[in-house]
């Protein structure tokens, strides 16, 4: 089963991604995860790729594309996959025709407003761990007793820049998909087992 997850940054893709990558026994492929590997491994792709993010500029769709097409031909791929964060744009998404077909587009959808609510309520510690406002009694920690912040990615203002990006490139995939056939839309405004238990239903 070949699976492209969509949905915009704190529409919980990643507690969905751990439990689909599990369920159906298929490797959960982040970028982030991908190019982290190529740079740990010194490969030329992951050598160019970081000379860009270095610089603080975006790496080119070409470059991206070969990180993902050297990460798919490994041999855990051979009976699927879940891609997370990638395609983010239509020319990404051509691309990836060229190099396999896609079974199923999972797009979580969530309102913008709930997805605000959840990032401006979360709150991190310095040892690593995150709660939401409405599970916590205090501001410090209740692992380690440290003042918990607010991270930058958390902030509303940044929020907004976010999904305005989302809007703009990332969203037309679902048209770009739907033409296919093969968009699966999910409600993710409710709790995440009973997002899950959509997803299984709508994958089959």
């Amino acid at each position: 089963m070949k699976v492209i997850l969509l949905g915009a940054p704190g529409a919980g893709k990643g507690s969905q991604a751990t439990k689909i990558a599990e369920h159906y026994n298929i490797p959960h492929i982040s970028t982030g995860d991908a190019f982290r590997s190529n740079i740990a491994r010194g490969t030329e792709i992951g050598v160019y790729a970081k000379s860009f993010m270095d610089k603080g500029q975006l790496v080119p769709d070409d470059v991206v594309v070969k990180i993902v097409a050297e990460r798919l031909s490994h041999k855990d791929c051979e009976n699927g996959f879940l891609l997370d964060g990638f395609p983010r744009s239509i020319p990404q998404a051509e691309a990836l025709e060229k190099l396999t077909e896609v079974d199923a587009v999972v797009d979580i959808e969530v309102d913008f407003s709930v997805i605000t609510a959840r990032l401006t309520g979360r709150r991190t510690c310095p040892c690593g761990e995150s709660y939401h406002i409405s599970w916590l009694n205090s501001d410090t920690c209740p692992k380690c007793g440290q003042k918990l912040f607010i991270r930058d990615d958390d902030k509303e203002e940044t929020i907004k820049q976010r999904l305005d990006v989302y809007q703009k490139t990332t969203e037309p995939l679902v048209a770009f998909y739907e033409e296919r056939g093969v968009v699966k839309k999910i409600d993710g405004n409710r709790p995440i087992e009973e997002v899950f238990a959509s997803i299984k239903e709508a994958l089959g």
